[in-house]
């Protein structure tokens, strides 16, 4: 007679070093964020060229070169974004990515390029929705803005994470991540939006409907996912597990911001298209 199938066990195995590494990185991210202007904007430089560069080493031969060149299109187009120019900020960067892409191998050079530029989006949609520009914006809305985006990335993390392992259940895309799942995903998209309304609706600047602040957060929580899922697939790609092994129990830098890329970038082309005061009053409007 067959033996019933043991039952299935969540795994946390990987869980201390996560927390204790997580606890480090918000505590520069929320540093750099109170200091801002030029401090806030090199936190993030930091993080897009760290981010370039393990894509570049994914790419392979002739990495360090490739870094350099589509490094300094990086620090122009952050430099732009700082001073409320980010239109001019793809400039250089498309100049870098395309000098990137012709210096990587036949094959690569697709990309080698689409590294320069998934880098590059990074460090300016975080310099559109938090200017280093002094006096450029009034601070409390871009700076609750930037406060919802990590509310909203980090319970999408964290929900996932622990929806997952508690709940298991159908994988959400095998093919590419052969450890999310479906549970994961719809615990991740709820605590992210709730705990971005928390955010959103503790002392708001302007009046601030509930339903609004919960539809855009889903919405930025599901940009979230798809950017971890993104970045998945780039490592799918390369056959690797981790980008670098910089951050203890998330892998590289890539790793640990591939939702955060993706939402930043949701939320910045949002103000952009200045819809987010009908979305969400008192909490994005930064134009």
């Amino acid at each position: 007679m067959t033996e019933p199938a043991a039952p299935r066990r969540a795994s946390f195995g990987d869980l201390r070093a996560r927390v204790l590494s997580a606890i480090v990185l918000i505590a520069f991210a929320l540093g750099a964020l109170a200091a801002g202007g030029v401090w806030f904007i090199l936190f993030w430089l930091a993080a897009a060229l760290a981010v370039l560069w393990e894509w570049q080493n994914l790419v392979g031969h002739g990495a360090r070169e490739r870094f350099v060149i589509g490094g300094a299109g990086i620090v122009v187009a952050a430099a732009l974004s700082a001073q409320l120019a980010p239109d001019l900020a793809l400039a250089p960067l498309a100049l870098g990515a395309a000098l990137v892409a012709w210096r990587a191998a036949p094959g690569q050079r697709a990309w080698a390029a689409g590294g320069v530029l998934y880098a590059g989006a990074l460090i300016v949609a975080v310099a559109a929705i938090r200017p280093a520009l002094a006096g450029a914006i009034e601070p409390p809305f871009n700076l609750r803005a930037i406060l919802w985006l990590f509310a909203v990335v980090w319970g999408t993390d964290v929900g996932a994470y622990f929806g997952g392992r508690l709940i298991g259940g159908p994988k959400l895309w095998p093919r590419v991540s052969a450890g999310k799942t479906w549970s994961g995903a719809i615990v991740g998209a709820a605590a992210g939006a709730a705990l971005g309304a928390v955010v959103a609706l503790w002392r708001p600047l302007a009046p601030t409907p509930l339903v609004p602040i919960l539809a855009v957060g889903l919405a930025a929580s599901i940009a979230s996912q798809l950017g971890d899922l993104f970045e998945s697939a780039v490592k799918r790609h390369f056959d690797v597990k981790d980008s670098s092994h910089l951050i203890p129990g998330h892998g590289g830098v890539m790793d640990r911001l591939d939702g955060f890329v993706t939402a930043a970038i949701f939320v910045a082309l949002l103000g952009a298209a200045r819809g987010a005061h009908s979305a969400a009053e008192g909490l994005l409007v930064w134009n």
